[in-house]
């Protein structure tokens, strides 16, 4: 088994996942109905052969509270034992008040202090870390972390290079504090790794919309409340950020790459995903991929994945678990945990 944590943290561990896609599915073929493309375009370039669309009216905060009740029942927990809510988007249901505020008052969590995270595509490992510090402190004992995106509402339906990426859904982990006698409790996370480099701001970005170019009637045309992003750099920088912080997180545990049963990556790109395992030395048949189904959830893509992964069997109790993720900002992370 692996060492006890060597992070100065109490033991924590995720007691329950959940997960929600919505019933939408936008095919490739959908997408070429409406942009100049076609399935072997993106199959080969992404990986990706379908994605989930939210219903009209549908908000995050709907997708986030739904993944939320899924993680109590998986947990055996009620909504009155949680005391945080983090949230990790950056497509809130509005500016503010914040989207946990919101999942606070659909699930009736009461007992819960609220607020949002927004790091993009490693937002929900960003989340997991604070709430481990949280809960180090002692001053929160069991925390509700949501990984939640509408990135329809952000997508420019005619730029082929980034319509077909993207999709919608959230998921959701209960974490929660273990007496210091539960060394082997399941779900523990022994290590973490976060990153950031705010001089490729500009790489990938919604520039439009917040208080720096607001949208108006003059600039409306130019779409500038909707993902832009440099495709080949993007790429560039993830591979190699998301394989020294996964690095990082197994040397802080004590690990190594041969110590790895499963790899839960963000659900970016295939060739990414694979680039990412080879540089590691971690065969094709322990890395977990759902990109086929969901496209790119940013923040909601290692949730959902780990709750697909639990759920299947793909995991099982003290298998050794790297998450590892990157986004704008441009912002990495890194998670080990053993089942």
């Amino acid at each position: 088994m692996p060492p006890p944590n060597n992070n100065h943290f109490c033991t924590c561990s995720i007691i329950g996942t959940g997960s929600y896609v919505p019933d939408r599915v936008l095919t490739n073929d959908d997408l070429s109905k409406i942009v100049d493309t076609n399935d072997e375009w993106i199959t080969t370039r992404t990986g990706i052969k379908e994605r989930r669309i939210a219903a009209e009216g549908q908000a995050t905060s709907d997708m986030a509270s739904e993944a939320a009740r899924r993680a109590l029942a998986a947990a055996g927990i009620t909504a009155a034992d949680i005391d945080l809510i983090i949230v990790a988007t950056v497509t809130p249901d509005m500016f503010f008040p914040s989207t946990a505020c919101i999942v606070q008052k659909k699930i009736e969590a009461w007992n819960a202090v609220c607020f949002d995270i927004s790091a993009a595509c490693s937002g929900f490992l960003y989340a997991l870390q604070t709430a481990r510090h949280y809960i180090n402190t002692g001053n929160r004992k069991t925390a509700l972390i949501i990984g939640a995106e509408k990135l329809s509402s952000l997508i420019n339906w005619k730029d082929r290079n980034t319509c077909v990426l993207f999709g919608d859904g959230a998921g959701a982990v209960v974490v929660q504090r273990m007496d210091d006698d539960a060394k082997e409790a399941p779900g523990r996370i022994l290590s973490a790794v976060m990153g950031c480099d705010g001089s490729l701001t500009d790489l990938l970005k919604v520039p439009g919309g917040a208080s720096a170019i607001p949208v108006t009637p003059e600039n409306v045309d130019q779409r500038l409340n909707t993902i832009h992003m440099e495709g080949r750099e993007t790429f560039k920088h993830a591979v190699t950020r998301m394989c020294q912080a996964s690095e990082q997180a197994l040397s802080m545990a004590g690990l190594t790459a041969a110590d790895i049963k499963m790899v839960i990556p963000h659900q970016a790109n295939l060739r990414i995903i694979s680039a990412i395992a080879e540089r590691l030395g971690i065969p094709e048949e322990r890395t977990f991929v759902n990109l086929q189904k969901y496209g790119n959830t940013s923040a909601a893509t290692i949730p959902v994945a780990l709750d697909e992964a639990n759920r299947s069997g793909a995991i099982q109790r003290g298998d050794v678990v790297l998450l590892v993720a990157f986004g704008g900002g441009f912002t990495w992370a890194s998670t080990v945990l053993v089942w």
